[in-house]
């Protein structure tokens, strides 16, 4: 039987144009993938085929050529830019005698090098393993078979069956644990929503300068590099948007074309932030000639994951690679911004993104003049809490008089139904209170 290679980094790179699927690809995009993951393109053998090989997805002829660049380059892995199934992964690893790697394990590679949360790296185990429950039936050659005879019965079970017990017994076992992380974000979540407190949400293509934009616009640290899938793990701040009150901005994973459906569903509770929240900041590389397609294949799993209906702002970074262009708002035909266009790494532009998030969310903001009664402390403090008040003062009956900027749901939850509301300043208040306002 043969015995699986381990992996190596030398690796020839394979990309088809499949017709029938109308599915022609980027192999840029895909090169860029490979040396993300660690591995040294040797050769890109390309091709087009009407459909794929049942036996080899490539078809006969082509998958013995490239088992002879194999053997001339000394490749140590053969990288396919589709999804192969396990029965096509283990004829093409006999045929070339080295490891192959389709689509989705490569993917899985990267993030499983790029989790640093614990909640990252149970998500992308869990993908790693309900991709490998499909690929246990090949390259196992210490099988503990059952023979006849005295003293020569095995222990009952395969080693093959023993893996797929344990298999199975550890995925259940990280479900567990990332539905207990699951509830403690909609805990989290269900906070912000008492606030009233809006959820921004960054999306866009991988390698479109996401974590750098979100770094520039909250101070954060968060890693950001030129490559693909710098970063995994959702990251929440808070933005002050003056007039618009405060907001949560979430950093997320960046997407990629044909995405695989095991990592969507393993990090379903990473992407909640992107399908819960109240606006998406779509981050766009305007220097990208690609850039509309990558925009296309964002929308795509948008659409995937249930967030496509979420209302979107353009974001075009990376202007500063463009001749003449200039930090500005674009607005749609209802007068809302519709496009912001900045350059995160230069900080040019990043007013201009906080200027349309204030202008998206403050039509909503009511500006009022709150008098409280005297035994509404409890009151008082609720706005302070939620960082509502801007100034403070008394009338002359001792009562505190607040100038808040609020949602109008907001003031209607928290104000008691003896609280004096005024759209203009009261004409009887006193002297702003010391160390207030």
């Amino acid at each position: 039987m043969f015995e699986r290679p381990q992996a190596g980094e030398k690796a020839i790179l394979v990309h088809l144009t499949i017709t029938s699927f109308d599915e022609e690809g980027d192999v840029s995009e895909f090169e860029q993938l490979a040396i993300s993951a660690g591995a040294q393109p040797l050769q890109v053998v390309t091709g087009t085929r009407a459909g794929p090989d049942p036996k080899f997805f490539i078809g006969k002829g082509k998958a013995e050529e490239i088992a002879e660049l194999v053997k001339t380059l000394a490749a140590e892995v053969v990288i396919f830019d589709h999804s192969l199934s396990p029965a096509q992964e283990r004829n093409l690893e006999r045929l070339f005698q080295c490891r192959v790697l389709d689509r989705t394990g490569l993917i899985l590679d990267i993030f499983a090098q790029r989790a640093r949360s614990f909640e990252g790296k149970l998500q992308v185990e869990l993908a790693q393993l309900q991709h490998l429950s499909t690929r246990l039936v090949r390259g196992w050659t210490h099988l503990e078979r059952q023979k006849g005879g005295i003293g020569l019965r095995g222990p009952g079970e395969t080693q093959l069956e023993t893996d797929r017990r344990l298999l199975g017994a550890r995925i259940k076992q990280i479900n567990k644990r990332l539905e207990k992380v699951q509830r403690q974000r909609d805990q989290g979540r269900r906070a912000r929503t008492r606030a009233e407190m809006p959820t921004v949400s960054l999306v866009g293509y991988t390698n479109a300068g996401k974590s750098t934009l979100f770094n520039a616009v909250t101070g954060s640290q968060v890693y950001a590099a030129d490559q693909l899938f710098a970063t995994l793990d959702p990251t929440l701040r808070r933005l002050d948007l003056a007039d618009a009150g405060p907001a949560v901005l979430a950093d997320t994973v960046g997407f990629v074309r044909k995405l695989p459906h095991d990592l969507v569903a393993a990090f379903r509770s990473t992407l909640e932030e992107t399908r819960e929240a109240d606006l998406l900041l779509h981050v766009i590389d305007a220097a990208d000639p690609e850039h509309l397609e990558r925009i296309k294949q964002v929308n795509e799993v948008l659409r995937d994951i249930g967030a496509d209906e979420v209302p979107q702002i353009q974001v075009y970074n990376k202007i500063d690679l463009i001749e003449n262009a200039k930090p500005h708002i674009d607005y749609n035909e209802d007068g809302k911004p519709s496009r912001v266009w900045l350059s995160a790494a230069k900080a040019q532009g990043l007013d201009v993104l906080v200027d349309a998030l204030k202008e998206y969310f403050a039509p909503g903001i009511r500006h009022c003049w709150v008098t409280l009664p005297h035994q509404a402390g409890k009151v008082r403090a609720a706005l302070y809490e939620q960082n509502l008040v801007i100034s403070e003062q008394l009338d002359e009956q001792g009562r505190c008089v607040l100038e808040v900027k609020a949602q109008p749901q907001t003031l209607e939850r928290i104000l008691p139904a003896d609280a004096q509301v005024n759209e203009k300043y009261p004409p009887n208040a006193g002297t702003a209170l010391a160390g207030e306002g």
